[in-house]
């Protein structure tokens, strides 16, 4: 059953009605499957969303050791990457956060008119005062003064309940989800069906790649990359027993929290800086309020404005940050009066406020050293194999495989597919590159050469 799953994907076919077609009248399919019986449609959902879903983590990292053992991958160098992928939920089921907070507050407020300051025991109070009035049935004079009472406060409180339960689905980091697959967030992706830039509910879906195979994957509900690469990268540690020597990544994972784990971690950093593209352009330049466009006095420890005013260390504060005390500090202009291009330094609206610098001085620094990897020889080489590999894989996924949205529901569900097609992904490389006499061969080595 697995292999026809498999077989189907690299192939194709995704869908159980078509799968179970492909197993009755292709030759293939009839070769792959022998002596057994055509599963239908509905036995081979069950086993996607059941037995596979409980092994298919374990069977792909299985595939990658065997890989390594035959001398396809390693663990030198991985590359990462992440793309949306649209869920099956519907584009309109969407609950946001802002409404639920807004909601939640006025019922809230209703309540606490009514007396009640605690959820659980204003559902108390209604069910016991429900056994003493007698319901009926319908609207207008029929319904006496108590049930209409009563019926009011248990709208407010069912109000409560909802967006109590909307907000603790959303979690700490999302501000959406749909109403039919809770774990999909709407976000905002290239393929647009509408052509307006249009939110949808999708994944966050991760690639880790080495030479050209799919070594990890995994699937997150945040809309950005940034928080997603420490859980990336402890996962396959877990599943793969070792860690990556270097790690390469674009500007999206850039975050001190990012840099400071790799370090510990004893992982080389090759993520590209978010301001290394934009610092060269003239309307970064122009921006004179910006830390990187003024001077620096090492001596003094001050900065000083596009003015020749200077900005003095006022205070510095450290704190632990994945285990490591980083340090942070705030320069201050003594004053900003009379300044003519005040208005183009300094935001403050008060016009007596001096300009403020608030200087993460650990960040910087990391910031500084992963430009230097980034702009060596190796990081060059690294960055243009990163576009290659692991925007190559994407590539190939959404145009070769089709893979441009999930077919079932749920994380958890989904997570299968995800792995069935990086399984089938890794297959047929590993059959191509046999083909074409390419085995045990790194693009980064014919880049070189």
């Amino acid at each position: 059953m697995f292999a026809v799953l498999v077989y189907g994907y690299m192939q194709g076919i995704y869908t159980s009605r078509k799968l179970e077609e492909a197993c009755r009248y292709y030759v293939d399919f009839i070769w792959l499957r022998g002596d057994e019986k055509v599963p239908d449609h509905s036995t081979l959902a069950r086993f996607r969303t059941g037995r596979c879903k409980e092994v298919i983590a374990a069977l792909i990292y299985q595939l990658v050791k065997k890989l390594e053992e035959k001398g396809e991958v390693d663990h030198q160098t991985v590359f990462i990457d992440g793309t949306k992928i649209e869920s099956r939920a519907g584009r309109y089921t969407f609950n946001w956060r802002g409404t639920a907070e807004k909601g939640l507050a006025k019922a809230k407020a209703e309540a606490e008119e009514h007396g009640f300051k605690d959820r659980d025991t204003f559902r108390e109070y209604l069910e016991e005062q429900k056994a003493e009035i007698e319901f009926v049935h319908g609207t207008g004079h029929r319904k006496s003064e108590a049930q209409k009472q009563w019926e009011a406060q248990d709208k407010i409180c069912t109000n409560w309940e909802k967006y109590d339960e909307q907000l603790e689905i959303m979690g700490e980091g999302r501000n959406s989800y749909s109403k039919t697959d809770p774990d999909a967030t709407f976000m905002r992706l290239k393929e647009d069906h509408m052509k307006n830039g249009q939110l949808k509910p999708a994944y966050n879906l991760q690639l880790a790649v080495n030479s050209e195979y799919i070594t990890g994957c995994e699937l997150f509900s945040d809309r950005s990359d940034v928080k997603t690469l420490r859980p990336f990268l402890k996962e396959m540690e877990k599943q793969q027993h070792s860690r990556y020597e270097e790690v390469v990544a674009d500007a999206g994972y850039e975050s001190l929290e990012n840099y400071l784990y790799l370090e510990a971690n004893g992982q080389t950093c090759f993520i590209k800086p978010t301001n290394y593209d934009s610092k060269n352009t003239k309307k970064f330049k122009a921006q004179i309020g910006r830390l990187e466009n003024m001077g620096y006095d090492s001596e003094e420890d001050c900065y000083v404005c596009a003015e020749g005013r200077r900005l003095p260390l006022r205070r510095e504060c450290s704190q632990l940050v994945e285990g490591q005390w980083v340090s942070t500090a705030w320069y201050r202009c003594e004053s900003c009066a009379g300044c003519p291009r005040r208005a183009e330094c300094c935001r403050a609206k008060d016009p007596d406020q001096p300009k403020e610098l608030c200087v993460k001085r650990t960040f910087w620094e990391k910031r500084e050293q992963a430009t230097e990897n980034i702009t060596s020889p190796k990081g060059i080489q690294l960055r243009m194999c990163r576009s290659i590999q692991a925007e190559g894989a994407f590539a190939l996924l959404k145009n070769d495989f089709g893979f441009r949205r999930f077919i079932t529901w749920g994380r958890a569900n989904v997570r299968t597919e995800m792995f069935l097609y990086a399984f089938a992904f890794n297959v047929k490389k590993y059959w191509m590159k046999r083909e074409h006499g390419r085995l045990q061969t790194r693009v980064s080595e014919k880049m070189t050469a």
